[in-house]
């Protein structure tokens, strides 16, 4: 099948997916509260923080673990690709194993502080539930590694689709539970019951379309698990440097201007923010083909490919900031009732902030290609650092337009490292971009449409 092809189903079930992903944050909250009430739903809220924190327990061992796999089967070496399936898959559930273990035990310890008698939820109520949720979270880490046998088989969009099926069964199961009056026990339960039917099979499937006989053989070897570790604590960075960059900011935004500030500052962040969406469909369709091009050594494709996608990127980049330069105002007011006023200074700024966001965004899909995490973690630090210090500083001095300034820091030291960074890792001059683009690849994306019309 085509690059082309692939890279249109791609995008076909990643846009999907994210309108799966809206249903799952905005269609169950008014059954929520109709069924269980605001302040015990506000409770089970607050209850959920215990299985997000499990989000990080893999330590990013997945996502190194089956970029590993895809570069090595891309390459030809079967033999050591099956070999990091199976050690990932031993070492997942050793780690699965210890999350359960230090879940148990952080239960407990709430549970001896007589926590959650504190909340409307019955104790015992509240420590099945968690407990449920916590399983079907755990058992997730299991989709990272064998997403990479539908990404090594170019059958990337299917893993997508699995996902979104999980996702849209797992809401109608709960609008069903809601509907019937459920408690958090029940919900859980169902949320549960659907993890542990869907996994195994979404693992039989993704061996059944690689047929990957070189796992009957396959060791666990040390050093791959040394550096799947170490690569996996360099995943790990990103979610907090993005912590840091957006709570700091925030926080300080809180100390030195106040809430009012910090309602008009994140409403303004998470409106321009939105743009960002289109790029994540373009990243996340991408990024399969991509990472298997690299695998193979075709690094012709693999230049082709990441010029047309930056290109693409700016040209939606700029067609979003010109639409909240002429209509964004209109639009936020409206949505936000006229409740809210920002400086016309501040939201330009953060207008701008799109255009080297776009940037970065798109050229840092290169690092998790090649499977070399912290170059890209300990920028995002560095740069989430000083921007949240000067937006502290700027802040003093300038109010909302100094914190807009200050925030838009991170984009413009992300962009002026991260791109020139992945350029030279797939050996692209930085400033032939444009005009190779322009001189070889157009006529790659009239293909693509070409291709698109023709699809049956």
């Amino acid at each position: 099948m085509s690059l082309k092809i692939n890279i249109l189903k791609n995008s076909f079930a990643t846009t999907l997916s994210k309108g799966v992903r809206v249903i799952e944050q905005l269609f169950l909250v008014p059954f929520f509260i109709s069924a269980w009430g605001p302040e015990y739903y506000g409770e089970w809220l607050t209850l959920t923080i215990i299985p997000s924190v499990l989000a990080f327990s893999d330590l990013g061992f997945g996502t190194a673990a089956a970029n590993t796999f895809v570069l090595r089967y891309a390459s030809g070496n079967r033999q050591e690709a099956a070999n990091i399936a199976k050690s990932g898959f031993w070492i997942i559930s050793l780690l699965i194993g210890l999350s359960i273990i230090i879940s148990f035990i952080t239960l407990i310890i709430l549970y001896y502080f007589k926590v959650f008698e504190k909340s409307l939820i019955p104790s015992d109520q509240a420590i099945i539930a968690v407990s449920l949720v916590m399983a079907a979270r755990l058992l997730s880490f299991y989709q990272q590694l064998y997403d990479a046998f539908f990404r090594s088989a170019r059958k990337a969009a299917k893993s997508i689709h699995l996902a979104n099926a999980r996702t849209f069964t797992t809401i109608t199961v709960g609008f069903i539970v809601l509907q019937t009056n459920g408690t958090i026990v029940a919900f859980s339960l169902a949320t549960f019951g659907v993890s542990l039917l869907f996994y195994p099979l979404y693992i039989f499937l993704a061996k059944r379309e690689l047929q990957l006989k070189e796992l009957k053989y396959a060791k666990i070897q040390k050093q791959d698990v040394r550096d799947a570790l170490r690569k996996g604590f360099g995943y790990l960075l990103s979610p907090l440097w993005q912590s840091i960059y957006f709570q700091g900011t925030t926080f300080i935004i809180r100390i030195v201007l106040g809430p009012a500030a910090v309602a008009i500052f994140n409403t303004v962040r998470t409106l321009s923010r939105s743009v960002n969406q289109l790029y994540s469909i373009i990243n996340s369709s991408i990024f399969p083909e991509l990472q298997f091009e690299i695998g193979k050594g075709n690094w012709e494709k693999v230049r082709k490919l990441f010029r047309t996608s930056i290109a693409i990127t700016m040209l939606l980049a700029i067609a979003g900031m010109l639409f909240l330069f002429f209509f964004g105002i209109w639009f936020y007011q409206i949505w936000t009732n006229k409740a809210l006023d920002p400086p016309v200074t501040m939201w330009n700024i953060f207008i701008i902030g799109i255009g080297f966001n776009a940037l970065w965004l798109t050229a840092g899909v290169i690092f998790r290609s090649v499977n070399q995490p912290y170059q890209f973690a300990i920028a995002g630090i560095t740069a989430s650092i000083i921007s949240v210090g000067f937006t502290y500083i700027f802040s003093n001095l300038w109010g909302l337009t100094g914190a807009a300034l200050g925030a838009l820091i991170l984009d413009i030291i992300m962009a002026i490292y991260v791109l020139p960074v992945s350029c030279k890792i797939i050996n692209q001059p930085l400033k032939m971009i444009f005009y190779n683009f322009l001189s070889k690849d157009l006529n790659f994306i009239t293909k693509i449409f070409r291709t698109k019309l023709n699809i049956k």
